[in-house]
Order: C-alpha cells, then sequence, then structure tokens
C-alpha cells in the first residue's frame, strides 16, 4: 500500500492501525459502504479552521469562497457563518447563496 503524506489529508483525517483512511473519526471504508462510492467527504472542521485562517489573513470583504469549487446550501452557511463572502457567477449559485441565508 502506499503511504499517502499526512500533509494532504485533512486535519482530522489518520490511518488507523489495519491501515484505513478515518475521516473525523470515521472510517472511509464505513462511509462508502452505508452511502456507496464514488463518495466525497467533507470534514466540517477542517473546513470551518481554513475559512477562519483566510478570514484573519484577509479580512472579511477580502475572504471570498468560490463557489466554483463546490455549493450546496450547507457549504454557503458554513463559509459565510465563518466569515467568508461568496463569489457566484450564475443565478444558480445565487439561488443557493440567498437560501442558505447569505446576503
Amino acid at each position: 500500500m502506499t503511504t499517502l503524506p499526512q500533509n494532504l489529508l485533512p486535519d482530522h483525517a489518520s490511518v488507523a492501525d489495519d491501515g484505513s483512511l478515518v475521516i473525523g473519526g470515521v472510517r472511509v471504508a464505513d462511509l462508502a459502504a452505508e452511502f456507496g462510492t464514488p463518495l466525497f467527504i467533507y470534514d466540517e472542521q477542517h473546513l470551518r479552521s481554513r475559512c477562519r485562517e483566510a478570514v484573519e489573513a484577509f479580512g472579511h470583504q477580502s475572504a471570498v469562497y468560490a463557489t466554483k469549487a463546490f455549493l450546496c446550501r450547507a457549504m454557503a452557511e458554513l463559509a459565510y457563518s465563518e466569515g467568508m463572502m461568496l463569489d457566484v457567477a450564475s443565478g444558480g449559485e445565487l439561488y443557493i447563496a440567498l437560501s442558505a441565508g447569505v446576503p
């Protein structure tokens, strides 16, 4: 098995003794078994930490989440609640942002 550099993983990820990848305390294999694959896994604590870092570095008006990277209501709410603005470029992106309470 190839060793994955820890700096490529979310903050709350680890490799269990049996070699299983664990994110946020949950084995990725268990998530795949429950939800199927392909599967996107987001670590909320990691995302919140990165948002806070951006806001601290650039300020509230300059820290902007690029919704083209990934957008759903939960992500819009998360980024905005951590002080980020959202960059939207389409009516659909605007609709999601507004429905998430982002002005």
